[in-house]
């Protein structure tokens, strides 16, 4: 199964609409896939999930992470890196069985020019301590108010050609 994890727990944040093309794209290629937002994640998360504990509301999410095969992060920049809330999403999730030995592909996006290349590269770090595979072809997307039309939905010629790009490689990877 694949995942896609909107790296944000904004609510309506265009991480989650992102997330939302990406699962209709890979839908129309055949390939079945879940959205776990981590707006979804317990307000307690801190508290109730951290070294070992978990909580009724976190052990749903955790069987979901368990039961993926491939992940797709869409991760919004913030402050030059990436949200601490998805630092704290993969802390609490089980080491090894969630991520060890699985594949991932990156998604940046950012409202400045840059689409999160910094905050890709401090993930990517992350992905390789805890073993998940990240497939090279990255993708970065600034602007992001810019790319995605009144549905949600991305529309520029070049973001369409290379995020199809990138989903076709993914799913061989």
């Amino acid at each position: 199964m694949i995942t896609l994890i909107s790296g944000t727990n904004r609510p309506g944040s265009n991480t989650l609409k992102l997330c939302s093309y990406y699962q209709a794209e890979l839908a129309k290629k055949g390939c079945e896939s879940q959205i776990l937002s981590l707006s979804d994640l317990p307000g307690t998360l801190i508290s109730s999930d951290l070294y070992g504990k978990r909580s009724p509301a976190f052990e749903k999410i955790q069987e979901q992470v368990s039961a993926s095969t491939k992940f797709l992060f869409v991760i919004p920049e913030y402050n030059g890196s990436f949200p601490g809330v998805l630092k704290t999403f993969i802390d609490a999730c089980k080491f090894p069985e969630s991520f060890y030995g699985k594949k991932a592909a990156l998604v940046g996006l950012s409202s400045g020019k840059y689409g999160n290349v910094r905050g890709l590269e401090h993930f990517t770090g992350i992905c390789h301590y805890i073993h998940l595979e990240v497939m090279p072809l990255r993708i970065h997307i600034p602007a992001i108010e810019s790319e995605l039309n009144e549905n949600g939905m991305l529309w520029k010629e070049d973001t369409l050609k290379f995020t199809d790009q990138q989903i076709e490689k993914f799913i061989r990877f």
